[in-house]
């Protein structure tokens, strides 16, 4: 009896240890400098409206591509799960053949899928699909540099085999990040990349968002995963 009890302690005692860093690490990031997190705020509204209003003629030249080299709509849209686990709505230029997922299901997206289009793994091997989200970014929903949103069934999956993977959720998700940037993009190893994120959402900062974007041009044209 009195070793069940000392063990049943010891087990409380980690619970609560677990619980004191997770709720620091969210103190952290949730209340890490008002000033770095506006900054960071105005950043991205004064790029992504930027970025918006320089690649608009081209961004209507990749959405007439799609739409004259496979059926189906320019842009789609997909529930993504963001801050605070809280689902919102993406937006991508269409790569994969219409109704791709119709009888499969939710599939891990890989380099060379057999359900992209020509065009569609040209535009995701330098990351072209992701540009409509400067829309989300400009909302609010995405920032520019941060842990990229997954699909609620796949949040659901690795939430289940991968300890801490909700911590990514403390932070919004972005467009390019950490990860990114040391590789792990495409359909590179999932555990690594969350390893990768939860030091990002650990280590937040504007000038670690600055590195990053700065970094990822280069990333994007010497890495063969794709994103």
């Amino acid at each position: 009896m009195k070793s069940r009890s000392i063990s049943a302690i010891g087990t409380a005692s980690r619970e609560r240890a677990r619980s004191r860093q997770a709720f620091r690490t969210r103190r952290l990031v949730t209340g890490r400098g008002v000033v770095s997190r506006r900054l960071s705020r105005l950043l991205d509204i004064v790029l992504s409206a930027a970025a918006l209003a320089l690649l608009a003629l081209p961004m209507l030249a990749i959405a007439a591509l799609v739409k004259l080299t496979s059926r189906g709509p320019a842009l789609y849209h997909q529930d993504r799960v963001g801050l605070g686990g809280k689902t919102f709505t993406i937006y991508k230029f269409r790569t994969m053949r219409l109704n791709a997922e119709a009888e499969s299901g939710p599939v891990w997206a890989r380099r060379g899928d057999p359900r992209c289009t020509p065009i569609g793994n040209l535009l995701r091997r330098f990351c072209l699909d992701e540009l409509p989200q400067l829309l989300n970014v400009l909302r609010g929903e995405m920032s520019l540099v941060g842990p990229r949103p997954e699909r609620p069934f796949f949040v659901r999956e690795f939430s289940q085999r991968i300890p801490g993977y909700a911590r990514r959720h403390d932070v919004l998700p972005g467009l390019t990040g950490w990860a990114q940037i040391n590789g792990w993009r495409g359909d590179s190893s999932i555990e690594k990349r969350v390893e990768f994120d939860l030091y990002y959402v650990r280590h937040w900062s504007l000038w670690m968002n600055v590195r990053i974007m700065l970094l990822t041009p280069f990333r994007i044209l010497v890495d063969q995963n794709g994103c």
